[in-house]
């Protein structure tokens, strides 16, 4: 693998080291760390909506066109038509769109950077939010779910696909999570916003009590929901000089705020005290700061806030939320001065380009000095363990901490 690293790429392997750490997210080490990675992206093959939806719906599905001029413009409802550039991936960043595309596959690759457990997200599906018709949206998601449970099915304990479900097509939704408990999904993914598009008051959104029979849904079979980043609208929003840049922190991760806002604000954890959610791939060193605005708003607003809270908002996260990330240092510095280190998880993101595949020791070992052995621990592994229910191989059960959260999620031979 290491021959495949070019100029690019190389900044990725810088270390300061382990130095004392009686642990390590190195996959050689006896002594490693259990790690789940809370966010990587299947490799969907290019029919798997086509050959699950509905024959009316395929002229509408996401796909490629040509324009007037005969360039190819990637088409999808809720995305603005965007030109496929054929840019030349090579080394690492070839080795990164080529991985993963087998459930046998991700297991070695995983392997190889120490992950012994992934939550699986969609890649090409990402699109299927893509739309203002939440009816069509839903389609899409039926679809994907059943391509993800033929696929990962089996490799459940380890790959973990989240049930997709658009919830602007509420009661629809509402079949679609009872279906796929019933299968054995470990949680859901939920757009960032239930109907797709520019933020418009008039569009129904997470606050508000029509959404009361989804959370009851979502309470009763007790799985966790998650908000990843670019399903609320389009993200690529900007052109020009720095768009990828602009478009990947300022429109792709900052909305992914809405929905935290949204349930910890409006009174729908008091209603539902045992909804779990989180944020995936929107890192974490915003959450400190979000968590005290609310808190801030809330106090300073109290005039005008309704309903009033059995708890600050930023409790219901603490209780109920979490977040994941691939590099946050800024976020770290803060989990422990701000109590949350039980809520931060961690990702490689794979095979994404932004995660840190296949050198994330090197990443963790940048990132986590500052913080303990346990507090890595936690964010490394066992805080997505307890939300998504993972078993934990027997062989990390020597190790205390492991030890005790195995007790509650059970055990792999």
């Amino acid at each position: 693998m290491s021959d495949a690293i070019d100029q690019a790429n190389s900044w990725r392997t810088q270390t300061p080291g382990i130095g004392n750490w009686p642990r390590t997210a190195r996959p050689d080490d006896n002594n490693k760390y259990f790690m789940v990675s809370a966010d990587g992206h299947v490799q969907e093959p290019t029919d798997f909506l086509s050959a699950r939806i509905d024959p009316s719906f395929h002229h509408r599905l996401p796909g490629v066109v040509l324009n007037s001029e005969g360039d190819a413009m990637q088409k999808t409802e809720g995305f603005r038509p965007i030109r496929i550039r054929n840019i030349e991936f090579a080394g690492e960043d070839l080795l990164r769109n080529q991985s993963g595309k087998t459930p046998e596959d991700r297991i070695r690759d995983l392997g190889l950077d120490g992950v012994d457990a992934e939550v699986l997200f969609p890649n090409k599906g990402l699109t299927i939010w893509a739309t203002p018709d939440a009816d069509f949206s839903l389609a899409m998601c039926r679809a994907y779910n059943e391509w993800a449970w033929e696929t990962f099915a089996d490799f459940n304990d380890r790959l973990a696909p989240m049930a997709c479900v658009a919830p602007g097509s509420l009661q629809g939704t509402i079949e679609e999570i009872q279906r796929c408990a019933k299968l054995g999904f470990k949680g859901l993914s939920l757009p960032c916003k239930p109907v797709w598009g520019a933020p418009d008051h008039n569009n129904p959104n997470y606050n508000l009590p029509e959404f009361d029979d989804l959370w009851a849904c979502v309470q009763d079979v007790d799985l966790p929901m998650t908000f990843h980043v670019s399903t609320g609208r389009d993200p690529r929003t900007s052109r020009g000089n720095g768009g990828a840049v602009i478009n990947y922190t300022v429109h792709s991760l900052s909305p992914t705020m809405e929905p935290i806002a949204n349930l910890c604000a409006s009174g729908v954890i008091d209603k539902f005290p045992k909804i779990r959610f989180g944020t995936i791939e929107a890192g974490i060193g915003w959450v400190a700061w979000a968590l005290q605005a609310l808190d801030e708003a809330y106090r300073k607003h109290h005039m005008f806030v309704r309903p009033k809270l059995k708890q600050l908002p930023s409790e219901y996260f603490h209780t109920n939320g979490f977040a994941t990330f691939q590099e946050d240092k800024a976020g770290l510095d803060h989990a422990r001065a701000h109590n949350l280190v039980d809520n931060f998880q961690w990702a490689n993101d794979f095979p994404h380009h932004e995660g840190t595949w296949p050198h994330s020791a090197a990443a963790i070992e940048r990132t986590m000095g500052q913080i303990s052995d346990t507090e890595r621990a936690k964010i490394l592994g066992l805080n997505a363990a307890r939300v998504f229910k993972f078993p934990i191989p027997k062989r990390y059960t020597l190790q205390e901490d492991v030890a005790q959260v195995a007790k509650q999620v059970g055990t792999l031979s």
